[in-house]
């Protein structure tokens, strides 16, 4: 006997596209057909397995006047995302614009101890970020974990404001890091949640461009509230900054409970439910295509054994690590800014511009990344000029010279964007191992500043040229690092095709490169 699943998936794909029809037992219906629709569990047809699943494909709708839609929502919430992570950034750099106005004086900090004080915050991002993304990725609500971890970090900036020694502000910083390293990593795994690989890019330079804004507008927020709060209700200008900017951040973690989106799998208010199906078969796509195991059940843990066990996790990380090391003149771009004669004031003002243009940079690059499907040529090419301002900061203590080299070291993050992307789409095989991958590697890439920290020291300035020395060197073993990757990935799709061909099997999935 016809079973009536498959009786109604028969007759599915021979109605006339332009005009898609619902059978029901009141007659024809001509409203479209907004997902794929499972006729068996309508009409309890027992005796079916997994692989039998009649249905109908959701190309029987205008998919993409309903994906726009998505997609435009969904970027909406994304751009709260975003000023999020410049909470999250000026939370973690106000220390470097404080201490333009006392900050260590009125501490008494002497030696490296303003460079330990940067450094601690690091630490704590080491110890929770994997820890933190497994978790995030099984839950149901992230806006909740992400918006509660936001209002913590906000109330020790806050408490940042008031303390009276150096060790306690070592110990509060400490613990902005250790809360605040849930968000950037769990943030970047969200974006996978809901974005296609050729998608990635322009949201991931869409996030991270929330630190250039934050360099930039952080810098003349900084320099408001120091030139204009000094001395109010007798308080210095420096704990005027932690305290603004600690409550901003409180009433922004407030909002956020409320806008950021969950996972496509959580029941969402702002989605149509022709747009929350959608958003669950476009990842269900995207695992399908590349997923080896999709009959093998995941475990809690499966995926961070397997990024564990994954050496390429580790090359990529490190080679994060030294990305990042080359881009540790943004946690002191004001004292860098500072080497040119200028009052503290204008020292801030002046940081802006560079990273305004770094933001523009991003977006270009990043769209031009998913747009030829190239990975490594995106992140080489901005390293090299960043490179280039390294060398002419060294090469001259001319105003002019200078200022024109911090605007080619602001490209450098670019090339962060383009490569966290890269390991997105390449680590993808599970969520879990997804999620996992991300935050070892962002933990990786962390734990760069620990050291970095202290590649600038009082001593080595006005002219920094022994930082700007390192900073060369960590930028040309990146390079060589994730050319070596690049090669491996090459050979890897090289391997596939072969297989393919000799199988007669159709075209899988490559790596991008």
């Amino acid at each position: 006997m016809i079973e009536l699943g498959k009786l109604y998936a028969y007759i599915g794909t021979w109605l006339p596209r332009w005009k898609p029809l619902i059978l029901s037992s009141s007659g024809i219906s001509y409203r479209p057909l907004l997902a794929t629709v499972d006729y068996g569990s309508q009409y309890e047809i027992s005796g079916r397995t997994s692989d039998d699943n009649p249905t109908l494909a959701l190309d029987y709708i205008d998919r993409s006047t309903v994906e726009k839609r998505l997609l435009r929502k969904l970027d909406l919430r994304v751009a709260f995302l975003v000023l999020v992570y410049i909470m999250n950034y000026m939370d973690r750099t106000n220390a470097a614009a404080a201490r333009l106005r006392g900050y260590e004086e009125d501490l008494g900090m002497t030696g490296n101890q303003f460079n330990t004080l940067i450094s601690i915050l690091y630490v704590g991002y080491m110890l929770t970020q994997a820890p933190s993304n497994m978790i995030l990725h099984r839950m149901k609500r992230p806006s909740l974990y992400l918006s509660s971890c936001m209002a913590i970090w906000g109330v020790l900036t806050v408490l940042t404001g008031a303390v009276q020694t150096y060790h306690a502000a070592l110990i509060l910083r400490f613990f902005i890091g250790f809360v605040e390293a849930a968000f950037f990593p769990g943030a970047v795994f969200l974006l996978s949640r809901w974005y296609k690989r050729n998608e990635l890019g322009l949201r991931t330079a869409f996030l991270t461009c929330g630190a250039s804004i934050s360099n930039a507008f952080g810098a003349l927020f900084a320099s408001g509230i120091l030139g204009g709060l000094d001395g109010t209700l007798g308080f210095t200008a420096w704990r005027w900054l932690f305290f603004v900017e600690g409550a901003l951040t409180i009433v922004v973690a407030v909002s956020a409970g409320w806008i950021l989106p969950d996972f496509p799998s959580t029941p969402s208010l702002w989605l149509l439910p022709d747009e929350q199906i959608l958003a669950k078969q476009r990842m269900e796509e995207e695992v399908a295509s590349e997923n080896k195991h999709k009959s093998k059940p995941e475990e809690y843990y499966s995926g961070l054994a397997e990024a564990l066990m994954d050496w390429r996790v580790w090359w990529v990380g490190a080679a994060l690590n030294l990305m990042s090391s080359s881009q540790s003149f943004g946690l002191f771009f004001p004292t860098l800014s500072a080497t040119m004669g200028y009052s503290a004031t204008t020292s801030l003002l002046l940081c802006a511009p560079p990273w305004i243009l770094g933001t523009a940079t991003s977006f270009v690059v990043a769209r031009h990344s998913d747009a030829t499907g190239d990975r490594f040529w995106h992140i080489v090419g901005p390293l090299l000029v960043a490179i280039a301002g390294f060398i002419l900061a060294i090469s001259t203590m001319n105003t002019t010279v200078r200022y024109i080299s911090l605007f080619l070291m602001t490209q450098s993050p670019v090339a962060y964007v383009v490569c966290l992307t890269w390991v997105m789409n390449t680590f993808s095989q599970s969520q879990s191992k997804r999620a996992a991958a991300i935050a070892l590697v962002n933990t990786m890439s962390t734990a760069s500043h620990m050291g970095s920290s202290y590649f600038w020291p009082s001593s080595w300035g006005p002219s920094y040229v022994n930082s700007y020395l390192i900073c060369i060197l960590t930028s040309v073993l990146c390079i060589a690092m994730l050319w070596v990757f690049r090669r491996h990935l090459s050979r890897c799709n090289e391997a596939a095709e072969a297989e393919e061909q000799s199988l007669g099997l159709p075209k899988g999935l490559r790596y991008i490169l």
